[in-house]
This record gives structure tokens, sequence and C-alpha cells, in this order.
């Protein structure tokens, strides 16, 4: 007997980005293509090739709504911060109420990922140690260098008694958990699951990628122009860090409560390359790629035809172009039949852990107010991809248009790629 799916619906989000702070701001930025890549004078005094990132601001104000001056005293993992923030705001945008004292939410669980946590205070531990003075880490350094430190910190502001846990998958990670918190509530073991992912933010999460030289190094006077995806200028990657978060709820759930729904996950799927054939650590297996868009499209249930929008991985390097030939061959679509393609890197950077997470939550954006945003900084687009599709499906101005069904994919560091089908949910 075929099991039958619990159908799974977004009833909150949060987000923390480099040009917004909140969901209703986030949406603004990227509708009015709002920049939020800055020269970073921390990069210059280090001597970065790149000296521009994609840093939120974070305000006193907020900090003070979301932690206690007692959780604040010694606190230097950003990427915490950030997650923490973001995924208090879709809890409560989900209109959920935190678990009373003496009871956990047992039908409510967390999967928060991350690809690395608090450097800061990972050097500030080790200069401790190092001269002696273990007994002045503090008591909250653990939680602050764990990669489940999130979660853990998450679930205990809530009270979220399901399954706990963070995944690490590099830019795959934010997609990977919210497929992995969709797979659990369609398997009937959950009612609501708050998932999403985070990445610090400053040199030490950074510093790698500057001495791979793939971040670009002739903007620094320019940061707004820095991030380039598509165009024949692209010069590598903006490092970034943020933040996204969302509450996914079962249908069913959703309904009873009287949930707002921004839209209806109807699938996707989760795989590796294995560093064959032309993968590798650092460069994807193109029919990895291109196996992992068409298994999304086989769980969803839906053929290629019927997807109206894509926002893409498209880091604004070399493999912009490769990425654009496996959206083509996966879906046979090419020319003017191919679907109209979006990135948010050029005003957010490459997020890193939490690209997937952020990008997500400006791609639901889009299924809810029936818009695509705008593509910046082409300068042209690369001749290698209008070779395959038309330059009308590359919009550089945020336009109205019927989105029913839309694809997001994040494809990451040691060739994993995700993929996962998103639906407008009528009413």
């Amino acid at each position: 007997m075929k099991n039958i799916k619990s159908r799974v619906v977004v009833t909150g989000m949060g987000v923390v980005a480099p040009n917004a702070v909140g969901v209703s701001a986030f949406a603004k930025a990227l509708q009015e293509q709002t920049s939020g890549i800055r020269f970073d004078q921390q990069l210059a005094d280090l001597n970065f090739g790149c000296q521009v990132s994609g840093t939120p601001q974070i305000s006193d104000e907020l900090l003070s709504e979301n932690f206690t001056p007692l959780q604040l005293r010694g606190l230097k993992a950003s990427g915490l911060v950030y997650g923490v923030i973001a995924g208090k705001e879709a809890f409560s945008d989900a209109g959920l109420e935190v678990a009373p004292k003496d009871e956990a939410h047992s039908e409510m669980g967390i999967i928060f990922g991350t690809g690395q946590s608090g450097g800061e205070k990972f050097r500030e531990a080790i200069h401790l140690i190092d001269d002696g003075r273990v007994r002045r880490l503090g008591s909250t350094s653990v939680i602050q260098t764990m990669t489940s430190g999130i979660s853990a910190w998450l679930a205990g502001e809530l009270g979220c008694g399901n399954m706990v846990t963070s995944n690490s998958s590099a830019c795959c990670t934010g997609t990977e958990a919210f497929l992995m918190g969709y797979e659990r509530i369609a398997a009937g073991k959950a009612t609501q699951m708050l998932v999403g992912s985070t990445s610090d933010s400053g040199p030490y999460i950074w510093g790698g990628f500057d001495a791979m030289r793939i971040l670009p190094t002739k903007y620094n006077d320019h940061p707004e122009n820095a991030s380039r995806p598509l165009s024949n200028d692209a010069a590598g990657f903006v490092p970034g860090s943020g933040a996204g978060a969302f509450i996914l709820e079962s249908l069913e759930s959703a309904q009873h409560r009287g949930a707002t729904i921004y839209a209806e996950v109807l699938g996707g799927a989760l795989n590796s390359g294995g560093h064959r054939g032309d993968g590798s650590m650092t460069a994807p297996n193109g029919k990895a790629v291109q196996d992992c868009i068409r298994l999304a499209l086989k769980d969803a249930q839906i053929n290629s035809e019927e997807i109206d929008a894509i926002n893409g991985h498209l880091t604004a390097t070399s493999k912009d172009a490769f990425e654009i030939k496996n959206w083509s061959e996966a879906l046979h679509r090419n020319g003017l039949d191919f679907p109209p393609i979006n990135t948010f890197k050029s005003y957010i950077g490459h997020c890193l852990a939490a690209a997937g997470s952020v990008e997500l939550v400006g791609a639901i954006l889009q299924i809810k107010h029936q818009q695509i945003y705008g593509n910046a900084n082409i300068t042209n687009l690369h001749q290698d991809i209008t070779d395959i599709i038309n330059s009308k499906c590359v919009s550089t101005k945020t336009q109205e248009m019927r989105i029913d069904v839309l694809a997001k994919a994040s494809f990451g560091f040691g060739d994993v790629n995700a993929c996962v089908i998103l639906k407008k949910h009528d009413s």
C-alpha cells in the first residue's frame, strides 16, 4: 500500500540579509534592487585582495529585542546572532506561541544549519587557552562554537520538542535544511518544523576564499558593482553572510489554525556528484546537477514545462554558464522557451551556508507578490549563456509576472546539490 504524503506549506519566514533585516524590508530591497554590498575596512586592514562584503547591519535595538543583557555578554558568534533573529521572526510571523515552561512542543522540531560557527569566539578561545587562562572562556563558548548551537539555542527559546538538529553542506545547507524539514512533515513525523541556515561574517570565514583568488578584487572602490552574476565580466563571488528561516507546516494544521500560507512545497531532491566526471571539491558534476533537477521534478510530480521561474545559485564565477547549461538540459528548454531566471547575489553577495535560506525567502516572496526581481550588474550576458537561452529570460528590472511554480536550487562545495519546487497556494 502506497503511503500518502502530507501536504506541506510555508506559514512563517524570517531573514537577516546584507541589504535588509526582516521579511518586509527584504522584499522592498529586492523589489527596488538595493545592494547590501559595502566596503569592509576589516578586510582592508588585513590585506585581503577583496575588500568588500555583504555583512548584515544589526542595530543595538534589534539585539536588545532578541537577547537579554546576560546573553549578549561575550556573544561573538555573528552567525548565531543572525540565526536567532531570523528564527524568532519566522516563529512570530507564523503566529505560533512559545511553549509553556513545563512542556515542549512535541510536534514541532528544528533543522537549522551552518557552515562554521563562532569564528571570532574560536579566535578568542585559542588565545585564552594558549595564554593559560582557560577559566576565562566563559560559560557560552561551547554553544557559540558548536555547529548545533543555533538549533539548540532556538529550541530553548521556543520550546521545540521534536527533532532538533543542525546540518552542514556548504552552500547547499539552507536548501537542504528546508527539504529535510519538508520530508519530516510529509512523512507524518512532525506537524511544524523551523528550518533554515546561518553563516558567520568576517575574515576568519572568508579568508580561505580570498586565498583561493575566487573573490573580486577590482571593485573595492565600487562595492555595489562587485557581484556580477551572469555577466561577461563576472570577477568572482562577493563574500556575504546572514540567515534565513521558515516555519514549514502540514497543510491540515495551517488550515486548522487559519495561518497565512506563503507557498506550498511540492517536493525536491538532494544528491552528490561524488567528485566523479567533471565534479570535484570545488566544481560541480554536471550530470549530478541535472539529475538533481529531474529528481526534484519527479518528486514534485510536475513536468518541466510547468516551471514558471527559476531562482538559481549563480555565484558570479566561471560556472554561471555551466549552471544555465545544466538547467537547460535538465528541463529540455532553451531559447525563449527557457523560464525567466534570476539570482539575488548581485545585491547580497554569496552568503555561503546561509545562501540557500536567504535566497529561498526571496524566491517565496516572488511567488507571494507575483513578481520576478531583476538581475543587476550585467554589462553583457556571457556569450556561453546567450548561446543557450534568449536574453529576455534574464530581466534586469523587477517585473510583474504570473508565477504558479518556481524552482530554487543550490549547488555547493563538495559537489553537493539541492533543488526545491514551490507552488503558489490558492486558498
